[in-house]
């Protein structure tokens, strides 16, 4: 890693990179994030419980989304095609943990949409089920694997 960051010019000045030169290849980013909540909440989400309505549907259909408007949230992130994005809960003991998997064919990665997936869906599980449990936390969002492109594999440890 060079060390220079690519987002920056000459000057310091903020600047969207030029991925015209790059060529376009299968790009795809796997992300997760946990949410820590009572015994309680995660029993009334589990049995579709709570005054909102299906938390986990609609946490899901709320990852979708995000990921496809990512680039209006994210300053200097390039518009994508996103040609496959699959979001996943599983209820565990005190916590839920949501991963994204992004897939797109292009000229530049799908990290941010896979983070951005994550992070939006768990705000939407707080959303709805913060009447139950104020004090949940949203913890760990970070990038699993990516995979294609110039740099090539990655896989956190």
């Amino acid at each position: 890693m060079s060390g220079k960051l690519s987002h920056l010019d000459a000057s310091g000045a903020a600047r969207m990179v030029d991925v015209g030169h790059k060529a376009a290849t299968e790009r795809v980013a796997i992300a997760e994030g946990h949410i820590r909540l009572s015994a309680e909440a995660l029993a009334a989400i589990a049995e579709g419980a709570t005054k909102k309505g299906d938390v986990l549907a609609t946490a899901r259909i709320a990852g979708i989304m995000a990921a496809k408007r990512t680039s209006e949230l994210i300053p200097l992130c390039h518009p994508l095609p996103l040609s496959s994005l699959a979001v996943d809960l599983a209820l565990g003991e005190g916590r839920i943990t949501i991963t994204a998997e992004a897939r797109t064919t292009g000229q530049t990665g799908v990290e941010m949409e896979a983070l951005t997936a994550v992070t939006v869906a768990l705000l939407t599980v707080y959303d709805m089920a913060k009447a139950l449990d104020r004090a949940m936390m949203i913890e760990g969002v970070r990038l699993l694997e990516k995979r294609g492109g110039k740099s090539g594999d990655w896989r956190a440890a």
